[in-house]
């Protein structure tokens, strides 16, 4: 009896067809979830660590999260819906499979760290009833076996959703984001009545010009917080990570769903844990650490649970959940197209274990901000690649899909664009000591401007 011929659940290799398409709905809910989670109980009060004045930190946060938004709709959402193919299948028609794979190894990794620092997320709330010791700002390795077992089991049941396709992490989000917009919102609100804030000038006078930095922290102004959070999604939108998300949108306007992430999440859950840490930073706690000349912790689960009980408990661990099942799912296509002849789902079991034993080790949490920055200056400038094909193959006679019509493995013009505009800006970062997100725009515009010179020199047609 013959067996009949399977195609993969997620259309790794292919279109997705027109009877899978999703409305805009769904991909409310999971931006919203996505980004009003987790890393939103650890960036919020990092912000404060940093020293930023008040109105640095709202103006530059109100402008960076639009030009996320704007990246997304008219960058990303775009061109996912017109090709319809994850960015790794993507990539594999321009670049070729053996260059590819170094990307999606790097892609997937950092995606695992990163889920991985939300798994750390959900276990800091589950630490409050076990009374589990917390990590500290400057932890980088577990401090108890209890911590070990709780990321475990943590990270067990995220990589148990999220191996069950996109479906189920949208349907999770969906079901989950409401419950923590609410909880964050809570927060807030307890947080500003602790503080005695009671209108915006209160809120002015109480934060004011900001501070100086926490002990290893650097001082933000207007522009840190601005690139930074315009760029601490980049592989997501002009790294153009979102292909494998959009590719399933009925319309490109489903791009403008991430505004619902943006600014329930990156804006309002940011100002309301920055709020929480606020409160315990006046606690005798808080002071005999700053007198040691070390920073607070940093614990979403028992900030939560010291203004809202225990539905900030379960609003912490749903918040991990849903910014790590989506993560998770990235990673897993990322390793699915290395090894194409595993299912999506054992591919995205091999994603959540390596998310769970980083998840184990708190300095990726306790590091985001730097984290992210690194993570989307690495990755962006790839996603140039895609959108100058795109918009300039045909313009200046570059061949479209290089690789994959010329049946070559490694597309030259494409590493050393990306190697090239790599090295110019991270040295620049680290030989000047330029902000990173400074840079990521530049590096991502060089990246594809040298993609288009380079092909335009060396491909044969």
């Amino acid at each position: 009896m013959a067996k009949k011929d399977k195609k993969p659940s997620e259309f790794e290799r292919e279109l997705v067809p027109e009877n899978k398409l999703k409305s805009w709905k769904s991909f409310l809910g999971m931006y919203a979830g996505e980004h009003a989670a987790g890393t939103e109980f650890m960036i919020g009060p990092l912000f404060l660590t940093v020293g930023v004045s008040a109105f640095d930190l709202l103006a530059g946060l109100f402008l960076g999260n639009l030009m996320a938004v704007l990246s997304w709709r008219f960058i990303t959402a775009n061109i996912a819906v017109k090709e319809r193919f994850t960015l790794y299948f993507k990539l594999e028609k321009i670049s070729g499979k053996k260059l590819v794979n170094f990307y999606n190894v790097a892609n997937g990794v950092l995606f695992c760290f990163l889920a991985g620092s939300m798994i750390t997320v959900s276990a800091t709330a589950v630490g409050v009833p076990t009374g589990m010791e917390m990590p500290k700002l400057t932890d980088v390795m577990p401090n108890s076996v209890t911590w070990i077992i709780v990321v475990i089991i943590i990270g067990g049941l995220t990589t148990w959703i999220a191996a069950r396709g996109y479906g189920m992490v949208s349907r999770a989000a969906n079901w989950m984001s409401p419950i923590i917009v609410l909880a964050f919102l809570a927060c807030g609100v307890v947080a500003s009545n602790q503080l005695g804030i009671q209108s915006f000038s209160d809120f002015i006078a109480v934060w004011g010009e900001g501070s100086e930095p926490f002990p290893g922290q650097i001082k933000y102004t207007f522009w840190h917080v601005f690139l930074w959070s315009w760029f601490c999604n980049a592989a997501m939108h002009i790294g153009m990570s979102d292909l494998s998300v959009f590719r399933y949108a009925k319309s490109v306007e489903s791009g403008w769903t991430t505004a619902a992430g943006m600014y329930i999440g990156h804006y309002v859950a940011w100002i309301a844990a920055c709020l929480l840490y606020a409160v315990y930073i006046k606690s005798p706690e808080a002071a005999a650490f700053l007198a040691e000349g070390t920073a607070p912790p940093v614990a979403p689960g028992p900030l939560a649970y010291n203004a809202i009980g225990w539905f900030g408990i379960i609003a912490v661990i749903l918040a991990g959940w849903t910014t790590a099942n989506p993560t998770i799912y990235r990673s897993g296509l990322a390793f699915q197209a290395i090894l194409p002849k595993w299912s999506i789902s054992k591919a995205t079991l091999l994603a959540g274990s390596v998310a769970t034993i980083a998840g184990i080790f708190p300095a990726f949490a306790m590091k985001l901000l730097d984290f992210v920055a690194v993570y989307g200056f690495i990755l962006a400038p790839v996603g140039a690649v895609v959108v100058f094909e795109y918009h300039f193959a045909d313009r200046f006679g570059v061949i479209k899909n290089y690789a994959e019509k010329s049946n070559i493995a490694f597309n030259s013009s494409v590493f050393f664009a990306w190697l090239t505009s790599f090295v110019i800006f991270f040295g620049l970062s680290k030989t000047q000591g330029v902000f990173l997100s400074f840079l990521t725009l530049p590096a991502w515009l060089c990246c594809g401007i040298l993609f288009i010179i380079f092909s335009k020199i060396f491909h044969r047609k």
